[in-house]
């Protein structure tokens, strides 16, 4: 079956479904890419398992209904849906769908979005790729005698997506490039690693590191031959964007995904409107992040990107949702339907979530502490929507006392705390802003790529 045909088949499909139930539609998706590894040793290059097919979505008037199939066959696929479709019955017994926005993109047809792309990934040699990824592991390699290990991880990934119902008829095409490096080194009995990651949406033109930045990676991991075990308690801290970010994730990122407000599993769903965060503190989630690994232009359910902001000056204003979930609260779609593949359910999901830039200037937050940690380099973090406790781990922190950064390192630190207590200590944000490559699960599972960030920030946390 042509796309063409597979295109015009579930047009027709989602008309017959439209005229029988409130909403009806149809998205087509498509998904595939690479890893490469190089570890000097070996290098080995994976193509990712290609995903394409079509999931059916009906609202009844009280429940939503799926059908997804893999079928190439446009003949086998409609009958397949009409089967399926002819179980289903109109119910007046649920909750309305509100739409956000305009049900319908009026007059303007097919949508069509890309990333842009200086140089397609798909037309770059797969030795081309293995060239640069060899010469970025020998580079890092080569930096320091101590050097006992350079890892990287080159991968690329691309998704398409059709999205037909409400009247829209949208396509994107998204790709994105992710850069991660892992540096060991070894010397008098200790051995440390540091991590270096980069990358985002857009093409081939992302693969470029410059030496300065692998120097740094590797000058940071020989400090922390000799970095201490903290002692635990409570301090003043300061955040670089990449621990920021995760803060950010697990404190109103999962804390405030809608779908968790109706089965009693997220403490954010009692405190709409209520004071959570100091003054001053923004946090958004926002899909619409020009060149963010995150972005898209419309969620898997039709719903054209968009910022949400979560917490406006320290007061919690907006959960994150999808389709489903907006039916508790009419009028709160936010555009986070996602999924991890044609076969999965939607999910609200994050995109980009961070804390909004504030005016401070980095040396005057650190100059600001008397006693404490400037925490570098997230690795990990866990939440607890219900109780709002989190964990997140930073892979250092450097001591600073009097104002002043001493050299003294320490590694790993780990943050705990109570979300509210953690946010209404936040005392300065930084006036810089950058974002973090991740990818996030649903629990253990339902995996979508994210990012996550913001500004420098100043707090009080519990460090061990």
């Amino acid at each position: 079956m042509t796309e063409d045909r597979r295109e015009a088949v579930a047009r027709e499909l989602v008309g017959e479904l439209e005229a029988r139930f409130p909403y009806a539609a149809a998205l087509i998706s498509g998904m595939s890419g690479l890893r490469i590894t190089d570890s000097g040793q070996e290098q080995n290059a994976n193509e990712e398992t290609p995903s394409h097919g079509v999931v059916f979505t009906v609202y009844n008037g009280a429940s939503f209904a799926e059908y997804a199939s893999g079928e190439t066959d446009a003949d086998r696929l409609a009958r397949g849906v009409r089967a399926w479709a002819a179980g289903l019955s109109r119910r007046k017994d649920g909750p309305p769908i509100v739409f956000a926005g305009h049900a319908t993109i009026a007059g303007q047809g097919w949508r069509d979005f890309a990333t842009p792309v200086a140089i397609d990934p798909a037309s770059v040699p797969l030795a081309r790729k293995l060239d640069f990824a060899r010469d970025l592991q020998q580079r890092l390699a080569a930096m320091d005698p101590r050097v006992v290990r350079a890892q990287i991880a080159y991968m690329e990934r691309r998704y398409e997506s059709i999205y037909i119902g409400r009247g829209r008829l949208l396509r994107q095409r998204l790709s994105g490039i992710n850069l991660n490096a892992v540096v060991v080194v070894h010397s008098e009995g200790r051995t440390a690693y540091n991590i270096f990651a980069r990358g985002g949406a857009g093409g081939f033109e992302l693969a470029r590191v410059a030496d300065d930045d692998l120097r740094e990676v590797v000058d940071v991991a020989v400090r922390l031959l000799a970095a201490e075990r903290i002692e635990p308690g409570l301090y003043d801290i300061v955040t670089d964007p990449t621990v920021s970010g995760v803060i950010a994730h697990e404190c109103f990122g999962h804390g405030v995904e809608m779908d968790l407000f109706p089965k009693g599993r997220a403490r954010a769903a009692l405190y709409a409107g209520q004071r959570v965060a100091a003054p001053g503190v923004e946090m958004y989630d926002d899909p619409s992040v020009p060149g963010a690994f995150g972005s898209y232009f419309f969620d898997d359910e039709g719903e054209l990107a968009r910022p949400t902001r979560i917490l406006r000056d320290g007061v919690l204003e907006r959960p994150i949702s999808d389709f489903a979930s907006a039916t508790y609260t009419p009028g709160a779609h936010t555009p986070n339907g996602r999924r991890q593949d044609f076969t999965r359910k939607v999910y609200a999901r994050m995109s980009n979530t961070f804390f909004g830039r504030g005016k401070v200037p980095v040396a005057e937050m650190i100059a600001g502490v008397e006693r404490g940690v400037y925490l570098r380099r997230m690795e990990s973090g866990m939440e607890d929507p219900m109780g709002w406790g989190i964990q997140v781990t930073a892979h250092y922190g450097e001591e600073i006392i009097n104002g002043r950064l001493t050299g003294r390192l320490f590694s790993p630190v780990g943050i705990s705390g109570y979300v509210p207590d953690l946010l209404q200590s936040i005392s300065a944000v930084g006036d810089d802003f950058a974002l973090e490559i991740g990818m996030c699960g649903k629990g253990h599972k339902e995996m979508v790529v994210v990012t996550a960030g913001g500004p420098h920030l100043r707090m009080k946390a519990r460090l061990g």
